[in-house]
């Protein structure tokens, strides 16, 4: 029978309480609070605190704390990447993040999902969708992405926005839920 964490990692419904996803997501916290405790430190410890957190980080990439995670290890974003402050990417799925995006502040990657019925959502069930960023995309300020999401390399995704559907490559989306309002 497989484990709580591997029923997660498959992308299956599985008990969020779990103990052994329980030590990950400590180990994560501890972790990004390390990073955040870096803002006035130097690039190089800000970096070696983000790698230690993140699954992967990108040659060039920089992102400012605050920043919350779920678990970290399901992170990966690629070069040249800026986060702006206050991100939150709850990593339940794996969340990718591509080369050269650009990441507004309060910007939320959202990966967990719930039971609709009440039963299993009080049993403690959840499950997650992985979510990708293409190439060069820009997420405003306050955008929140929700589980399952693909965003299209190039695209422009207004402040505020909640993105609910994937948005192909080369547009400009925003609203909530965010629409495409022309092609680049």
């Amino acid at each position: 029978m497989a484990s709580q964490k591997e029923r997660m990692l498959a992308g299956e419904l599985y008990i969020a309480d779990d103990p052994e996803l329980a030590a990950d997501a400590l180990r994560g916290a501890r972790l990004a609070e390390r990073f955040n405790a870096t803002g006035g430190a130097d690039a190089a410890v800000r970096r070696e605190a983000l790698v230690e957190l993140l699954g992967e980080v990108g040659e060039g990439t920089e992102v400012r704390p605050p920043l919350q995670v779920d678990y970290g290890y399901q992170i990966r974003i690629g070069p040249g990447t800026f986060v702006n402050c206050g991100a939150v990417m709850l990593d339940v799925a794996p969340i990718t993040i591509g080369a050269d995006v650009q990441i507004g502040p309060g910007v939320q990657l959202l990966t967990p999902t719930h039971p609709v019925e009440p039963g299993p959502r009080r049993e403690k069930w959840e499950a997650a969708k992985p979510i990708t960023i293409g190439d060069n995309v820009w997420l405003g300020g306050g955008v929140i992405v929700c589980p399952g999401v693909t965003i299209g390399e190039n695209t422009v995704v207004g402040a505020g926005a909640v993105v609910t559907r994937d948005l192909p490559p080369d547009v400009v989306a925003h609203g909530n839920p965010a629409r495409v309002s022309r092609t680049l």
